[in-house]
């Protein structure tokens, strides 16, 4: 029996017992399809994570933030300084792996923004210099980043973000217009101040596709006459929606920035606190790597530099991209190893399936074996004809799995709909898909191995 005839045979067997065939192909679908879902869900979160990582400066970003002292010098916390002006001059002058520095100083907790008798909170409320804007991969969409100058006498401005705008001066999506902040006044804790810039609004690539969509639909209904569609306040469904926190969080927290010069952050703002010290003390300060591929050098610069402002008390730590890719990569492997060893048990209890109703096919075709067998069939092409049999019913149930998966895909999205966009690979079902034909081959084997073994006289003689 040639090889295309095997075949046949198998999907004639297939088609003989349809509903039975169906049953045993079930664990193979639900495993192929299991795979290639998770393994979709497991990439686009990886593609938002990336896609945040490198929204927020990539990996040669490095943030050094104030620490309590080691132990072993508990006896020098006294003298300990924290992060300061000094430690960022330091570093601009001595550490040539060094390409941008630039200080931050924040709030102790979120303050209270206030325009046009709204009100709104951020975390992200910070004095800094103007070069922050490049550190934090900005970009001005209206106005102007406030300068040196501006930082250097201390005036009342600021940069927004687009979510600072939506909450205060209105969405465009609800006006039906451009708004423009800029030469328009807030207030920070009560201090006015005048907005000279406004960021451009930062969103994943999902988010992008889900909007320019919503455009289109308002652009179709507009044509059509229905102008109640594009019109009106749209309601926001939770995090995912309008004024939530669309997106990757870090494009959250971009769209949701308030920048103000440092000098007046520190003059205007924090010196008249009753526990302000005589000299700033930073929150943090934001370092850009001429080279990310030397950041331990350049940690190694850094920390030297900061030891000899500090006089040898190390009361400052590092928080590294690095280490957050390195996090990202953890994930992404723990949900791949976690989510292919439930896929695999699914492809497991299928072959086991396929290897009972193999078993039960060859008890039904016992006097068929023993013709076969009687008129010169090897027992190599009877153990060939059932490995392939079992073959065609894992491939084929391979196939359904593949086309259920989309279908998988689409309901978990509409169900649970995440910022990130499962992606499906083609290495994904490669996988799959050859992964099921696999499990056939190995269910094939024992069957195939006793028929072929099978007594010529005692097959005829069994009725």
């Amino acid at each position: 029996m040639t090889l295309w005839n095997a075949i046949a045979v198998g999907l004639k067997e297939i088609w003989a017992h349809k509903f039975r065939s169906l049953l045993t192909m079930l664990g193979i679908v639900l495993g192929v399809s299991s795979l290639v879902t998770m393994s979709a869900m497991v990439q686009g979160m990886e593609n938002g994570a990336r896609e945040a990582l490198v929204a927020v400066g990539g990996l040669e970003k490095i943030r050094v933030e104030a620490q309590s002292v080691p132990v072993e010098q508990r006896h020098l916390r006294d003298f300990a300084t924290g992060v300061t002006l000094d430690d960022v001059r330091a570093l601009e002058f001595s550490a040539p792996d060094i390409s941008k520095v630039s200080p931050e100083l924040r709030f102790d907790r979120p303050p209270t923004l206030a325009a046009g008798g709204k009100t709104h909170r951020t975390w992200m409320t910070a004095g800094v210099w103007p070069i922050q804007m490049q550190l934090m991969e900005h970009v001005i969409e209206h106005g102007r980043m406030f300068s040196d100058l501006d930082n250097e006498l201390a005036r009342n401005v600021c940069v927004i973000g687009t979510g600072i705008r939506d909450e205060l001066f209105g969405k465009p999506e609800d006006t039906g217009e451009p708004v423009n902040p800029v030469g328009r006044t807030l207030t920070i804790n009560g201090y006015p101040f005048t907005i000279v810039g406004m960021f451009t609004h930062y969103e994943s690539e999902q988010d992008r596709k889900v909007r320019e969509a919503r455009l289109r639909e308002q652009a179709a209904a507009l044509a059509a006459g229905k102008t109640n569609a594009a019109s009106g306040a749209r309601r926001d469904r939770g995090w995912g929606g309008g004024g939530g926190r669309r997106g990757n969080f870090a494009f959250w927290i971009k769209n949701n920035t308030v920048y103000v010069p440092l000098n007046t952050m520190w003059m205007k703002m924090k010196s008249g606190e009753s526990n302000a010290p005589a000299v700033p003390k930073l929150s943090s300060m934001e370092i850009k790597l001429r080279d990310s591929g030397r950041i331990n050098e350049a940690l190694t610069q850094v920390r030297n530099v900061l030891m000899v402002t500090h006089r040898g008390i190390e009361d400052f730590s590092f928080r590294t991209q690095e280490d957050r890719a390195e996090e990202i990569d953890t994930f992404i492997r723990n949900a791949r190893v976690s989510g292919g060893l439930i896929a695999g048990i699914s492809l497991l209890v299928g072959g086991i399936g396929i290897m009972n109703i193999m078993l039960a096919s060859i008890s039904e075709r016992i006097r068929e074996i023993g013709i076969r067998k009687a008129v010169g069939a090897g027992d190599g092409s009877v153990f060939i004809q059932i490995v392939i049999e079992s073959t065609v019913i894992a491939v084929v149930g391979g196939l359904m799995g593949l086309a259920t998966s989309f279908a998988f895909i689409r309901l978990i999205s509409f169900l649970t709909p995440t910022d990130n966009a499962p992606v499906v690979t083609a290495g994904s079902m490669s996988l799959a898909f050859g992964a099921s034909a696999a499990i056939g081959i190995l269910a094939g084997l024992l069957p195939a191995f006793r028929a072929a073994r099978m007594n010529v006289i005692q097959a005829l003689r069994y009725d």
